[in-house]
């Protein structure tokens, strides 16, 4: 072969080379890490909150001498609080600054704790839990802001890799830990744990993170707030009800109607105003749309898991609260495996495929759960939630860190409030789907109580939910994200 041709060969090799992904390996400085860890904690303490807070409320009742039916409006009060303030967090964030916000969200949810655990009635603890609402109503989308514009770009997979574990572990911890507390203490200290983790937040947010702020975005949009308010706590009280026989029909079908009327009238609203509170044209941004769209299908099967797999284990086997809690941190231990995983894989594989097949595998993992009987060993059931728990994790990371891929910096405190408040939503969905799936069930097989048969039609139900939100993954294209992971190509 002539020279030549050896140097075309060459060249053609090379080309092929090139056109491959080129892996950059990049470390993660320790002020992303040491930025990441506290933003997490501080979510984790709000994550924690809200949900170890259920397996007390029946003491909580006997100690304000009230029905521990009505106790559930301390549980409704809290969210009601979150849906009206998340919308007003960007605004505030670039107003006063991410560091100033996401520090006094942290004071505001700690005094709330206080007077959580203070209070002496029915009535002071909804107050109460209000504040508790306003302060994690700013801290989750402002603590995510934080990393957002503090990490660089190449950084940030790592760093949402460490927000994802709260949401993940808290729902799941809550419950074991709320039935230690008030076995062998006293209810109050649920809230008083927040305590010493607020206060030492506080320091560390004053000591080692930036005030990063940008210009406002004009006026605050206070009518934009209201209609959101009546959209979002319409919507998530009405579906939170829907199947679960709490209260009448026709108040779940008012509650709905009402946040259908509210999000319509955002709707209106915000193709007038040129500021609007919840920027609804961030969803003309392709990574920004496919995250958020597929975000809301996966995550509402994801919420269901919390509420079904300790009532098939403690109703359909038979199993106390505590089995049942240890059982259910399986899942918990796979999203902790996940974490140094995250960025390799994302790397590797890119965001797209990624998504996609990482969906679809979690997607069964959910589904497997339908399987479950009291006669299975215990190993099968824990590898199935560990393995699932590591894939739901890993999405939950990309889907958070694709979603800010394409926005601009002067529009990222609008992106954290309408993704945050998509997130609230999807979790609120994904506990409706699951109760009104098993009820259907009930009534289908004749049962007066849900046996193993009916949570697997659930379990099937929300597996195929989540597995849904995985071709939306093919809506970008190959290379989506790669400036995020440091994965180039030709």
């Amino acid at each position: 072969m002539s020279a030549a041709g050896d140097q075309d060969s060459a060249g053609a090799r090379a080309t092929e080379v090139t056109a491959k992904p080129v892996l950059r390996s990049r470390g993660t400085s320790s002020q992303t890490r040491l930025t990441a860890v506290i933003v997490a904690c501080a979510l984790f303490m709000q994550n924690l909150d809200s949900t170890v807070i259920a397996t007390a409320l029946p003491t909580m009742a006997r100690a304000f001498g009230a029905d521990p039916v009505h106790m559930n409006v301390a549980l409704t009060s809290y969210l009601l609080s979150l849906a009206v303030f998340i919308p007003a967090s960007g605004w505030m964030a670039d107003r006063f600054g991410t560091r100033t916000v996401f520090r006094a969200a942290i004071v505001v949810f700690t005094l709330g704790s206080i007077a959580c655990g203070q209070a002496n009635s029915l009535g002071v603890l909804v107050l109460a839990r209000i504040l508790q609402g306003i302060g994690g109503a700013m801290m989750v989308p402002v603590g995510r802001l934080v990393l957002l514009r503090s990490v660089p770009k190449h950084e940030l997979v790592a760093a949402m890799a460490w927000l994802t574990m709260p949401a993940l572990i808290g729902p799941v911890v809550g419950p074991p830990v709320g039935g230690f507390i008030v076995t062998y203490a006293s209810w109050r200290w649920i809230f008083y744990i927040n305590v010493p983790i607020g206060l030492l937040g506080v320091l560390l947010v004053s000591l080692f993170v930036e005030d990063v702020r940008e210009p406002p975005r004009g006026r605050f949009d206070a009518f934009g707030l209201v209609l959101t308010g009546l959209a979002l706590s319409g919507l998530m009280f009405g579906l939170e009800t829907a199947g679960r026989g709490v209260v009448p029909l026709r108040a779940t079908e008012a509650m709905v109607a009402l946040g259908l009327a509210g999000a319509f009238g955002y709707w209106l609203h915000a193709r007038r105003h040129p500021t609007p509170l919840l920027d609804l044209t961030l969803v003309s941004l392709p990574c920004f749309r496919v995250a958020i769209s597929a975000m809301i299908l996966f995550r509402a099967g994801i919420g269901a898991i919390p509420f079904l797999l300790p009532l098939m284990l403690q109703i359909g086997f038979g199993d106390s609260a505590a089995q049942s809690g240890m059982i259910t941190f399986a899942s918990s231990a796979g999203a902790l495996v996940m974490k140094p995983a995250a960025q390799h894989a994302l790397r590797q594989f890119g965001f797209r495929d990624t998504l996609l097949w990482n969906g679809v595998i979690s997607g069964v993992m959910i589904a497997l759960c339908a399987l479950f009987r009291p006669t299975w060993p215990a190993a099968w059931i824990y590898l199935i939630l560990l393995t699932g728990g590591f894939f739901r994790s890993l999405q939950f990371t990309a889907y958070n860190t694709l979603a800010y891929g394409d926005v601009p910096r002067a529009r990222m405190s609008a992106a954290t409030s309408l993704y945050t408040a998509a997130q609230q939503l999807a979790t609120t969905i994904g506990i409706s789907v699951g109760a009104l799936s098993l009820h259907v069930s009930m009534l289908i097989s004749h049962h007066g109580v849900p046996e193993p048969m009916d949570f697997s039609l659930a379990f099937v139900v929300v597996g195929l939910l989540t597995t849904i939100a995985a071709p939306i993954a093919l809506g970008m294209p190959r290379d989506a994200g790669d400036d995020l992971t440091g994965r180039r190509s030709a």
